[in-house]
């Protein structure tokens, strides 16, 4: 469990869910689908698509798109390639992600908000102020990575602002059937649930593509050989998987191993594509 954040620390490890958004609409779901939980680092995925989808290419000025190789919230390779992140799903890509759009947008969180909120259909989702308090009173390590961020000129906002707002958006409370549902504009080539578009094409294509190689953090390359998906995990438990023209997953089960992904959800999605053979490879 990630016992590092005091709130989750207590979820039950046995719980496990899975829902299939289908780009028709249709959702297949089975087990605690419907119990929320904290998504943690899957909200990267939203961060990301709005900035992409309000400014372009730019952030790639500020962050690589290259796996790290090293765990999530590495401070050395920071250091050693002078600030600028691997890429946007390890903690400080993702720092520098939610400035950017927090620069852009005056409010970062109303943004992503409102976003899965739309996506999903349920207007009440929201961040969990008691986990948010909890990251925030644990997150020592990140606010070093934001500070080492600003101390190399690429933090545009208050190093404070930032990490409330990056610690709001990693708390955000999900069902496995709302996150399928948020992020099926992903499977859908950047188009929305309503039929208007969010990305472009191309747009959407490399999101998957960091997805495949960046987001399941030091072990994405396990995770290709085995399930051959663009996904983004979080150390909540849920892994978020697409299947670009077909549909979106999100998996469920608390118990995480040596990398922070989810052990149940990983074999629950090498079992699936493996009888179903939808991946793409």
């Amino acid at each position: 469990m990630a016992d590092y954040i005091p709130s989750l620390a207590s979820v039950d490890p046995q719980q496990f869910g899975m829902a299939v958004a289908s780009n028709d609409g249709e959702v297949q779901v089975v087990g605690d689908c419907d119990v929320s939980f904290s998504v943690q680092s899957i909200s990267k995925v939203f961060s990301l698509a709005l900035v992409v989808a309000n400014d372009g290419d730019q952030i790639w000025r500020r962050v690589s798109r290259e796996p790290s190789g090293n765990p999530f919230n590495s401070l050395l390779q920071l250091d050693q390639e002078h600030g600028k992140p691997r890429n946007p799903f390890i903690n400080a890509g993702a720092l520098v992600v939610t400035d950017r759009l927090h620069s852009i947008t005056g409010d970062a969180t109303a943004y992503i908000r409102a976003l899965v909120r739309r996506e999903s259909g349920n207007p009440h989702i929201d961040g969990d102020p008691h986990v948010a308090r909890s990251e925030g009173q644990q997150g020592h390590r990140n606010a070093a990575l934001a500070h080492l961020l600003a101390s190399y000129g690429n933090l545009e906002c208050p190093v404070e602002a930032v990490l409330e707002q990056y610690f709001w958006q990693c708390s955000l409370s999900m069902t496995c059937r709302e996150l399928a549902l948020a992020a099926s504009f992903l499977s859908r080539n950047g188009i929305r649930a309503d039929g208007t578009r969010l990305l472009s094409g191309s747009h959407a294509k490399r999101i998957n593509a960091v997805m495949l190689t960046c987001g399941t953090y030091d072990a994405a390359g396990e995770f290709a050989y085995r399930v051959g998906l663009p996904a983004k995990s979080g150390v909540g438990g849920g892994i978020l998987a697409v299947i670009p023209d077909r549909c979106t997953i999100c998996v469920w089960s608390p118990a995480l191993g040596p990398s922070g992904n989810s052990t149940a959800g990983l074999a629950a999605l090498d079992a699936f594509t493996t009888r179903t053979g939808w991946s793409i490879f």
